[in-house]
């Protein structure tokens, strides 16, 4: 997997996440560096453990599903688009509180991470370097919620369906690349 692979993948994970940060930014009044620091850290963190844990489950049952693995990524990166361009759609507005701590950050970050392990689970099948690629997605999803979260705070909600939206689509045609590219389609 290239590097700029890579990149969009991070990039379609994150942005759940973006989405949830622009609503944090919106729930806070007065926007200070903690608050950044926190939202960055939680879901950077949790969108690079959860690749690293799908990554060892995959490997676990790699041998048994090795025939069908393309076609396993392109339904789970498939299936994870197709729901977050379903979410993008319904508009529904999440009630988040101003809370940084634990009890409210925990849950967001464990929800905005849950397509990373179906991600991570696909790379065991695609012989992804593990370490350096869930570093990149954290550090790379570490920036966009710190943006999302300073964003929220001065736009509000305006860009959540949009970063949705995107993040969907991104991911459904990798899914779609890494399918037509081990049926020969692709080169």
């Amino acid at each position: 997997m290239s590097l700029w692979e890579l990149f969009v993948i991070a990039v379609g994970l994150s942005m759940d996440a973006f989405a949830v940060s622009i609503c944090k930014g919106l729930s806070v009044r007065r926007l200070k560096p903690k608050h950044v620091l926190i939202v960055g850290l939680y879901f950077g963190g949790f969108q690079a453990l959860m690749p690293l844990l799908g990554y060892f489950l995959g490997k676990q049952f790699q041998s048994l599903i090795t025939s069908a693995d393309h076609w396993i990524a392109f339904i789970l990166l498939g299936l994870i688009g197709f729901n977050m361009i379903r979410e993008a759609r319904n508009g529904d507005e999440e009630n988040l509180n101003d809370s940084m701590g634990v009890k409210a950050m925990l849950p967001l970050a464990v929800a905005t991470s849950i397509d990373a392990l179906a991600v991570g689970i696909t790379f065991a099948f695609l012989q992804v370097q593990i370490a350096p690629a869930v570093s990149f997605i954290g550090v790379t999803t570490f920036l966009l919620s710190a943006a999302g979260v300073k964003i929220g705070n001065v736009f509000g909600m305006k860009y959540k369906a949009k970063a949705e939206l995107f993040g969907g689509i991104v991911l459904i045609l990798m899914g779609l690349k890494i399918l037509l590219e081990h049926l020969g389609i692709l080169g």
